[in-house]
């Protein structure tokens, strides 16, 4: 049997009046998720504990299996995985994007979507102006970088409290700087990053060209070394992931998965849907589990845009799932499951708990009435996971 996950970044919502009192998955239009629904059983999952953060990092850890209560170690240290950078006991790292401030106000989580190659540039004059035996930098992809900070005398550990950019948009970003154990370390590489980014040739130049300038660091998501048990061990499978996060192919470092490379990957609307979806067909024929995520759902809910949303979960639906449910069909022996690893709402901006819907597809299967792959259509099957962590359990079991 082959198994495959598919996991649309944060394309549940909420229903909005310009597209008629629809959610935009029920906007879109989905015939090949909405197939599968038909043939296949649509629920609820509960991926966000009560009580947790709901971050990629803790919707993600339940979608692979495991209980975020029990294993939450924080998002940067399997962000820092994926990039081979080896926590040592002293040492915590830190998510650190490179965001866009104006007068006060964090106007852009994401430095307007920088390249990959402007970033790094930056995160090196950084790293060559603020980086000392207690602090390195790491560049990553787009404005996701890594912080790695040493524990230093007087810091504790660096429990500060850090809020997420994109959970700040549009507000003054001096009332969410860390606050607790380590903030006044944490708050000064923040401040001097400023002045030196703000003048650094490659912002002067997006600012000629109209586009938004790296001009701060912001850190959150902090964490230490995670201690996993593997996803072989577990599931008694082996396989792969495949995503243009960092986040997601740490994870899958983590717990014994092979994170693939394909080129073209931006984790935007225009990533490489056709080389994702070719390398996970591509790994099954030595694997027998493959997980692909895509993020330009959840990039386009941050950025506050509905028609991209939409968009978004269409080119998933065109792009990644017909050609999956293709693959079905010349290859009986395969279940599908579709699942969201947190609610994202255009109307916010940002993340949020609660249920998302889920599906489960193929051999051995059977419908449980279901119509669409919509939030509408997993309440209408009274079908509900109340522990995240158990959906993986029955994509295996069946």
């Amino acid at each position: 049997m082959k198994y495959i996950v598919l996991i649309p970044d944060g394309a549940s919502d909420e229903t909005y009046e310009e597209i008629g009192g629809k959610t935009p998955l029920e906007a879109a239009r989905t015939p090949n998720m909405d197939f599968m629904a038909k043939h296949g059983r649509v629920g609820f999952n509960n991926p966000i504990p009560s009580g947790m953060e709901p971050g990629s990092d803790v919707g993600h850890l339940s979608i692979f299996g495991y209980n975020p209560k029990k294993h939450y170690c924080g998002r940067a240290p399997l962000e820092a995985a994926s990039m081979g950078v080896e926590l040592g006991p002293d040492e915590v790292a830190f998510r650190m994007n490179l965001v866009t401030e104006s007068d006060g106000i964090m106007i852009d989580h994401s430095a307007g979507a920088i390249s990959t190659k402007e970033a790094r540039a930056l995160i090196k004059f950084l790293s060559s102006k603020l980086s000392s035996e207690y602090v390195k930098f790491y560049p990553g992809v787009s404005y996701r970088h890594i912080a790695v900070l040493k524990d230093a005398k007087g810091l504790e550990g660096f429990k500060a409290r850090c809020t997420p950019p994109h959970d700040i948009l549009e507000q003054k970003w001096e009332n969410y700087l860390p606050d607790g154990a380590g903030d006044s370390f944490l708050i000064k590489l923040i401040e001097d990053s400023k002045p030196l980014l703000e003048k650094h040739e490659i912002n002067q130049v997006r600012i000629d060209l109209g586009e938004n300038p790296a001009n701060m660091i912001w850190f959150w998501g902090q964490g230490t070394n995670p201690s996993l048990e593997l996803f072989e061990k577990r599931f008694g499978v082996k396989g792969s992931v495949i995503s243009a996060v960092d986040l997601i192919q740490g994870l899958g470092k983590c717990i014994g998965l092979e994170a693939l490379k394909v080129p073209g990957m931006t984790g935007t609307l225009d990533t490489n849907y056709e080389g994702k979806v070719e390398a996970a067909i591509d790994s099954l024929k030595e694997k027998d589990f493959v997980l692909l995520h895509t993020e330009a759902s959840d990039e386009a809910t941050h950025e506050g845009n509905l028609k991209s949303k939409i968009l978004a979960i269409e080119h998933f639906d065109q792009r990644v799932v017909g050609p999956i449910r293709k693959f079905c069909e010349e290859n009986r022996e395969t279940r599908v499951m579709i699942a969201i690893d947190h609610n994202c709402f255009i109307r916010t901006r940002t993340h949020s708990g609660g249920k998302t819907p889920f599906l489960i597809y193929g051999n051995g299967i059977l419908s449980n009435g279901a119509d669409r792959f919509t939030e509408i259509a997993a309440y209408t099957t009274n079908l509900q996971v109340k522990e995240g962590d158990k959906l993986m359990g029955m994509l295996f079991q069946g």
